[in-house]
C-alpha cells in the first residue's frame, strides 16, 4: 500500500519543481504527431526525442519522455479511426469499429470515445499502479513461460472474434499468419522459410508486415472516391460531437473496467505488449456482450475496449521498469536509457531508496493523463480536417510516409519490401475474402506462442502435468475456459429466446391471417 510519508515528499518535488510540468505540453504533442504517422512507433518517437532529454534535469526528462508516451498511446488510434490505418500495433483493434463509425459520419464521436477511454483508463492504471507497485512486481516475477504461452493462447482464442463469412477463410488465413510469424531461426536453433535470405533470421518485421496487409486494400479502396467519407455532410468536425462521445463512454463502466484489467495485466508482463493486450479487451468484450453482431460495424464498445486496454497497460509497463528494471516493451527500454544517462537504475533499490521520487513518476503520470484530455481534443480537431481533402493529395502523403516510416523501423530497404509484399498480398486476401485481421493476429502471437512453447516444454521435460505446478497458468486458463462457456451459455440463451420471438411472431401473423379470412364478406 501507500507510504504517506514517502506520498507527502512526493507531492514535495512536484511543486518544488513545477517548472518540469511544462514539458508535459510539448511532449502529449510529440507522441500525438509521431504516433499518428504510420511506421513511426511509439518507440521510435521516443528514441528521436531522448537526446534532448540529456540536457535536462532528472525529473524534467522523465516528465517529458513519460508524456511522449502518454501521447502516442493515444495518437494511433486517430488513423486508425478516420483512415483504418493503425498508427502503431497497439492501435489495431481500434480500427474494427472505429473505421467503420466513421464511415457513418460518426468519426467526431468514435474519437471521443476513444480519447476519454485513454484518460479514464490510463488514470485508473496509474492509480492502481501507486497503490500496488511493490506487489505487483512479486507478482510479475512469477511469470514464467507456462504462463505466457497461456496468454498467447488467449490471443488465439480472438481469432474466432475476427473471422469472415466463411470459417474455412477464416482458419486459413489465422494459419497462414501463424507460418509467417514462425518465419526465421527460433529459440531451439532451427532455421524456417528464410529463402537463404540473411535478413529474415530474426523474421518478418512485423510492423512494415501489418501496414502493408491494412494500408494496402484501404488506400486501394480510397483511391477511386474524392473524400475518405463520400456524404459531404459527414465530413464536418464538431467539438460537440467529439465531447458527446466522450461523455457517451461514462455509459460503458463494464467496458472500461475489463479493458483496464487486461491492459494492467497484459502490460505489466515484459515482451508482451499493448498490441496483444488491446487484442484480448475486444475480444473478450465482444464475446460478453449482447450486441456481439453489431461489432465490427461500428459499435462504440469496441472502440472504448481497444483503447482502455492501450491506456491501462502504460501503468502495468511502468510498474515492471520501476520496481524491477525490466522493460516491458520497448518504449519503457527507451526510458531505462533516460534514467541511466542520469546515473540512476530502476529497480527494488530504486524503490527502497528513492520512493518519494517513484512516487512523484507515476502522479506525474496521473497529471498528463488528465492534460492528455485537453490536448487530444485539440489534436482531434485539426487531424479530422484530413476528412475534407481530397484523396489525390492524401493517398501519396500516406504512401510515401509509411514507406519511410517502415524504413526507419528496420534501417535497410527489407522494410520498404516488405511492405509491398504484403500490401500485395493484403489486397490478394481482401479481393477473395479471407479476413486479413486474422493473418495479423497469427504474425504477431505466431513467434511469441513457438517461443513459449519451446520453453515451457524444456522446462517440464514434455511433463504436461507440470501445469499443475504453475498456479498462475492455470489460473489464466480457467479464466479462458470460464469466458468460453459463459459466452456459449449467453449465445444459447440467446438464440432460444430469439426463436421464441420468431414464434410468437408467427404465430400472431397466422392469427391476422385467420382473422382477416374470418372477417372478409363471401362473394356472390
Amino acid at each position: 500500500m501507500i507510504d504517506f510519508s514517502a506520498f507527502n515528499d512526493a507531492l514535495g518535488i512536484m511543486f518544488t519543481s513545477a517548472g518540469s510540468w511544462g514539458w508535459i505540453v510539448p511532449g502529449l504533442i510529440v507522441g500525438l504527431v509521431f504516433s499518428a504517422i504510420p511506421g513511426i512507433s511509439i518507440t521510435m518517437a521516443m528514441a528521436i526525442v531522448l537526446p534532448m532529454s540529456l540536457y535536462m534535469d532528472f525529473f524534467s526528462a522523465i516528465v517529458f519522455l513519460t508524456s511522449v508516451y502518454t501521447g502516442a498511446g493515444f495518437g494511433g488510434s486517430v488513423p486508425a479511426i478516420l483512415m483504418n490505418i493503425p498508427g502503431s500495433p497497439s492501435s489495431f483493434a481500434t480500427t474494427f469499429d472505429g473505421y467503420a463509425m466513421s464511415q457513418k459520419g460518426e468519426h467526431n464521436e468514435a474519437l471521443g470515445y476513444a480519447l476519454f477511454a485513454s484518460t479514464l483508463c490510463g488514470i485508473a492504471g496509474y492509480v492502481l499502479l501507486l497503490l500496488v507497485i511493490e506487489p505487483l512486481a512479486d507478482i510479475v516475477l512469477r511469470i514464467g513461460p507456462v504462463e505466457m504461452f497461456a496468454v498467447a493462447i488467449w490471443g488465439m482464442m480472438l481469432l474466432g472474434s475476427l473471422g469472415s463469412a466463411y470459417i474455412s477463410r477464416g482458419l486459413l488465413a489465422a494459419a497462414l499468419g501463424i507460418l509467417l510469424g514462425t518465419v526465421g531461426m527460433n529459440t531451439a536453433g532451427f532455421t524456417r522459410g528464410t529463402l537463404g535470405l540473411p535478413v529474415l533470421l530474426d523474421g518478418i518485421a512485423p510492423i512494415p508486415a501489418m501496414i502493408g496487409l491494412l494500408a494496402a486494400s484501404q488506400l486501394l479502396s480510397l483511391a477511386s472516391r474524392d473524400y475518405i467519407i463520400e456524404a459531404e455532410g459527414s465530413r464536418e468536425v464538431s467539438l460537440r460531437k467529439i465531447l458527446k462521445g466522450c461523455w457517451g463512454t461514462m455509459k460503458y463502466p463494464g467496458v472500461l473496467l475489463r479493458g483496464s484489467i487486461i491492459g494492467i495485466i497484459i502490460g505489466a508482463v515484459p515482451g508482451v505488449g499493448s498490441s496483444i493486450g488491446n487484442l484480448i479487451a475486444y475480444a473478450e468484450t465482444k464475446r460478453t456482450a449482447k450486441d456481439s453482431a453489431t461489432f465490427g460495424k461500428g459499435n462504440p464498445k469496441g472502440v472504448i475496449a481497444a483503447e482502455s486496454a492501450v491506456a491501462s497497460g502504460e501503468g502495468g509497463s511502468m510498474a515492471t521498469m520501476l520496481a524491477l528494471g525490466i522493460p516491458g516493451g520497448g518504449a519503457t527500454a527507451i526510458l531505462i536509457a533516460a534514467f541511466m544517462m542520469h546515473n540512476i537504475v530502476p529497480g527494488p533499490s530504486f524503490i527502497e531508496t528513492q520512493k518519494p521520487m517513484v512516487y512523484a513518476i507515476i502522479l506525474n503520470n496521473i497529471v498528463q493523463a488528465i492534460v492528455l484530455l485537453a490536448v487530444g481534443i485539440g489534436f482531434i480537431y485539426v487531424a479530422s480536417n484530413i476528412m475534407k481533402v481530397r484523396t489525390r493529395y492524401v493517398l501519396p502523403a500516406i504512401l510515401v510516409i509509411a514507406t519511410l516510416g517502415t524504413f526507419a523501423v528496420t534501417g535497410e530497404a527489407a522494410g520498404p519490401i516488405t511492405l509491398f509484399v504484403f500490401a500485395l498480398l493484403g489486397y490478394a486476401l481482401n479481393r477473395y475474402q479471407y479476413p486479413v485481421s486474422a493473418v495479423v493476429v497469427g504474425i504477431l502471437l505466431g513467434r511469441m506462442l513457438e517461443t513459449e512453447f519451446l520453453r515451457s516444454y524444456q522446462l517440464s521435460g514434455g511433463n504436461p502435468l507440470y501445469i499443475l505446478e504453475r498456479p498462475g497458468a492455470m489460473a489464466i486458463f480457467a479464466v479462458m475456459f470460464a469466458s468460453l462457456a459463459m459466452t456459449a451459455w449467453g449465445k444459447r440463451k440467446q438464440n432460444r429466446a430469439e426463436a421464441a420471438e420468431a414464434l410468437a411472431m408467427e404465430k400472431l401473423r397466422d392469427e391476422a391471417a385467420a382473422h382477416a379470412a374470418h372477417t372478409t364478406p363471401s362473394k356472390g
